[in-house]
């Protein structure tokens, strides 16, 4: 996730350059950067939070499985990754296209041939978010197998020292 923080952090600020800007704006690119932070950072930091409380609240030394949560970091981070250099990439062409022009000024590309030219991109977006949810579902597997039968544990209270009179 601080990869994802990072990269998303630096993106930003680059993307409000006016130059960065004329090529990004109303593209993929700027949905691919929100993402990125979405789930990459906030996704999987939330993820992580979530696979260091269950056992503690559920009075589990640890997860069900193990191996399941390092599956699940490698189905999250390729998805993401997939997704967003989808999305970078169609961006960029988008920007490209939308800016192109012939000799007598008029647009080369129409905006249909731009859309038609992102479909393969959207091809591997859509992968990786299924990629990125199918992460998900092993996730609520394990929490399942860690919770199941389980009480909730009731830490105990420490109550103050009874006052000596």
């Amino acid at each position: 996730s601080l990869s994802f923080y990072g990269m998303s952090t630096f993106e930003g600020p680059m993307m409000s350059i006016k130059t960065v800007n004329a090529l990004s704006h109303y593209t993929d690119w700027t949905i691919g950067h929100v993402h990125s932070g979405a789930l990459g950072w906030v996704a999987m930091i939330s993820i992580g939070s979530i696979y260091y409380l269950i056992p503690r609240l559920f009075g589990q030394e640890k997860m069900y499985s193990v191996p399941a949560i390092s599956i699940h970091f490698w189905m999250s981070t390729l998805g993401v990754v997939l997704y967003i250099a989808a999305m970078w990439i169609a961006g960029v062409m988008q920007g490209l296209m939308w800016r192109a022009i012939n000799d007598d000024g008029t647009l080369t590309y129409t905006f249909v041939e731009s859309v038609k030219a992102t479909y393969p991109f959207w091809f591997i977006r859509f992968l990786g978010g299924a990629l990125f949810l199918a992460g998900m579902f092993v996730m609520a597997w394990n929490v399942w197998k860690t919770i199941a039968g389980q009480k909730p544990y009731n830490a105990p209270v420490i109550a103050p020292a009874a006052a000596h009179a």
